[in-house]
């Protein structure tokens, strides 16, 4: 599988409940929602490909570091030797306050990729493309994503991650007309009810994923928090209910949920067992600190399963 998008580093407090003008030390881990997918995905033994750019820097060395150390191939890293590696810091404040801060100004080497700097064919033949519509927020890499589609040619599985930051645009307006204009090269799409207003108007998780359907998607997946999360297609539709867990930090949680999405897709699981398997791995980054280094293995994820199944029935 290939996976296109952010990169970076994360630099977390090593201190909970503490504002960052207060952290006296920090851990630094691999970061970007794309490279934490494509680490996912490796960690449930899928060949994991990223697309991304990172600066002429030593974290630019760390992440193509990290990124082999985790099973993910760095052959499509481009090195940009005019914009810094991105960092993010953030806050922790469980369990439902994570602050992040952005330093990828004025821009970020992974919007920086181009059309031609793209391998097409590995692209094309991958049987998981995985992309965020953060890559669609700036050019060059608007254009670079359209070129990525083109090749693949809305071919099984083509994902799009909804991922929506306000940061990354000029406006809503533009987001909303970016992503519907991505949605009919893709046959996956998912994200949370506020994600999903953005690119189609909708907050209801039902009329939302309808929409996406009648969009073009073959597969539309809503996130609800704590209602559990919708899957829907032409001809099924499935709700599961979250997996309980202490959160600590609750950033990683989606992109574990999507490394697990693209093992489903990649293994023919069943709609159900596939949104349960993500569920439970999203809670259990969500019960760490970190996040790329936190992604689950299968047999966490079935343990986890097995857990939440045998409370339900108690």
């Amino acid at each position: 599988m290939v996976v296109m998008g952010r990169s970076g580093v994360d630099v977390y407090p090593l201190q909970v409940g503490v504002g960052l003008e207060d952290v006296e030390t920090f851990g630094k881990f691999l970061g970007g929602s794309a490279a934490n997918v494509a680490v996912a995905a490796a960690r449930l033994g899928h060949s994991s490909a990223l697309v991304t750019g990172v600066g002429d820097d030593p974290f630019g060395r760390f992440v193509r570091r990290a990124l082999r150390d985790l099973g993910v191939d760095d052959r499509f890293v481009v090195v940009d030797p005019a914009h810094p590696t991105p960092v993010t810091f953030c806050e922790i404040f469980p369990p439902d306050d994570f602050p992040l801060y952005f330093y990828r100004r004025p821009t970020a080497p992974d919007l920086q990729i181009r059309p031609e700097d793209l391998d097409t064919a590995a692209i094309r033949d991958a049987g998981l493309f995985w992309a965020t519509v953060t890559g669609l927020s700036e050019e060059p890499s608007r254009s670079a994503h359209h070129a990525a589609w083109e090749a693949r040619g809305r071919r099984r599985h083509t994902v799009l991650d909804l991922d929506y930051r306000p940061v990354f645009w000029a406006s809503r307006e533009e987001a909303t007309e970016q992503v519907r204009a991505a949605l009919p090269h893709v046959t996956v799409a998912v994200g949370n009810r506020e994600e999903c207003e953005v690119a189609v108007g909708e907050t209801d998780p039902d009329r939302a994923a309808d929409a996406l359907l009648d969009a073009g998607v073959e597969l539309a997946i809503v996130k609800q928090g704590p209602r559990g999360v919708l899957g829907k297609t032409r001809t099924e539709r499935v709700v599961v209910p979250p997996t309980p867990v202490e959160v600590v930090n609750g950033l990683g949680a989606g992109d574990a949920f999507g490394g697990s999405l693209c093992h489903g897709l990649l293994t023919g699981l069943p709609l159900e067992q596939l949104l349960r398997n993500a569920n439970a791995a999203g809670a259990i980054v969500a019960s760490r600190l970190e996040c790329s280094t936190a992604m689950p293995t299968a047999a966490e994820i079935d343990a986890s399963v097995t857990a939440s199944l045998e409370g339900t029935r108690v």
